[in-house]
């Protein structure tokens, strides 16, 4: 009879994740507000109000920071070096899984909040294709075995709707078992179902955005962003104060009252109203008007260069990132020169992450083949997070396949192409040989010896055969 209850140890193993979880539900919101530019500007209050909230604008630079990064990071494959098989299997359940979507909401999620889980699990639709899945850090967390860095534990949990301070279900992921929790009112966690698969290691592999020693938990790609993010916006909020009050001369009339400030109706109106037009015109003929000098604005856009110029510094980010750049485009060159730093930085976070994805597809592999495989030997290869133009490219590609450095085919996994569009070129190579033999081959005579018009002599054609690499 299957047990309904945790044991102590699995008690106490839930109760410690989930308080570590618990912990951090400020730290993820917060730095999901700024990923999304909503995050609440904390202003002194000394030269802006309480009332002057409306004038807040959160500049987005850290989106700028997580988003450049990713949109480098493109997986483009995987293999074993003793198993040649398994490279079309891999991406087989890579694609099987949408990966190549789903791939970029991992990145995503651990540049954000600093790290980021995947899950493998069995597929009961299709055995033969485990289900990768892309989980939250905000409702995921691991314990971490610091002599190994493998995962020995992991609790994924799962909130109401209606009661979000809390969680009403979780797994708990442990080497041989998958305990699958709910909890009723105020109950402690109860065991709805449980799969004791003896995997022999816990089916989820956590991602992690600069790491160090003895630090599973990473740091978000936004942490050198957010104070200067602050300090910038809090200069855009004080800009739009000083252009409502500053920016349009302010008016000065002498020899004027009240009563003089009439509408076409004759109503007396308030003075003041009067924003961008003056009055210009009064029967007081010792009246005089007149407005003061507008105040220059341009101490706030030096503040903010000074600020975008730290966080490219910080970052690596190249200035014109942070709309600060020359009025003309630069050249191609110049480009990849001051995109060193950004590119070195994403090659480094591909490194990291392929280790992570090598685990993953390992884990897959299990599942599906049965036979355990250590991650380290599955490599991950990625696009280049270089910014060349298809010609520089096409060039460089053309030159090693020249050399004899690579194949044809290796010059379609340069381009990156996909299977799909391999097996094509695969088959019009094919059509194109087939056509080509099919035109040498002699056509039979005719009864009276001589050879139907058109047809070849034994010369041949005088072409050459397809050239063949």
């Amino acid at each position: 009879m299957a047990t309904t209850e945790l044991s102590s140890d699995e008690q106490r193993l839930v109760r410690y994740l989930y308080t570590k979880l618990q912990s951090r539900r400020g730290t993820h919101k917060e730095l999901t507000e700024y990923y999304k530019g909503e995050q609440r500007i904390q202003t002194i209050g000394l030269a802006v109000p309480q009332e002057l909230r409306a004038f807040e604008f959160p500049l987005n630079w850290p989106r700028v920071t997580v988003d450049t990064v990713v949109q480098r990071q493109h997986v483009s494959g995987f293999s074993m070096p003793d198993q040649p098989n398994s490279d079309e299997w891999m991406q087989e359940v890579w694609e099987a899984n949408n990966m190549e979507s789903q791939s970029v909401l991992a990145h995503l999620e651990t540049r954000i909040q600093g790290h980021g889980f995947v899950t493998v699990g069995t597929n009961e639709d299709d055995k033969d294709h485990p289900l990768i899945t892309v989980e939250s850090s905000k409702s995921m967390i691991a314990q971490i075995d610091p002599r190994t860095r493998r995962v020995t534990a992991a609790l994924r949990v799962y909130y109401d709707p209606l009661e979000p301070a809390a969680a009403s279900e979780a797994t708990l992921y442990l080497p041989n078992s998958t305990i699958f929790l709910s909890k009723a009112n105020h109950a402690g966690w109860q065991i709805e179902d449980r799969d004791d698969h003896d995997l022999g290691k816990v089916p989820v592999v956590q991602f992690i955005n600069r790491p160090m020693v003895s630090d599973f938990v990473g740091e978000s790609e936004m942490q050198d962003v957010l104070r200067p993010t602050d300090m910038a916006a809090r200069a855009l909020m004080d800009l739009q104060v000083a252009m409502e009050t500053h920016a349009v001369p302010g008016k000065w009339a002498i020899g004027v009252n009240k009563e003089d400030f009439v509408d076409a109706n004759g109503n007396m109106t308030n003075g003041w109203k009067t924003y961008y037009n003056a009055m210009t015109s009064t029967g007081n003929k010792d009246a005089k008007f007149g407005q003061f000098e507008a105040s220059n604005l341009e101490n706030f856009k030096t503040v903010i260069d000074m600020l975008a110029q730290q966080v490219s510094a910080v970052t690596g980010l190249p200035m014109r990132y942070f709309a600060q750049s020359a009025a003309n485009p630069a050249a191609e060159g110049a480009i990849r020169a001051d995109e060193v730093r950004l590119v070195k930085n994403v090659e480094l976070k591909n490194t990291i992450d392929g280790d992570s994805w090598g685990d993953v597809m390992a884990l897959a592999y299990r599942f599906a083949k049965g036979e355990p495989v250590d991650g380290n030997r599955v490599r991950c290869d990625w696009d280049d997070p270089n910014t060349p133009t298809f010609s520089q490219k096409a060039d460089a590609i053309q030159k090693l396949f020249s050399a004899g450095i690579i194949t044809r085919e290796g010059a379609w996994d340069e381009l990156g192409w996909s299977k799909a569009r391999k097996d094509r070129e695969r088959q019009r190579f094919a059509d194109t040989d087939a056509a080509y033999w099919a035109s040498l081959i002699k056509p039979e005579a005719t009864n009276d010896g001589t050879q139907p018009t058109g047809a070849q002599s034994d010369t041949g054609t005088g072409q050459e055969p397809p050239q063949q690499q």
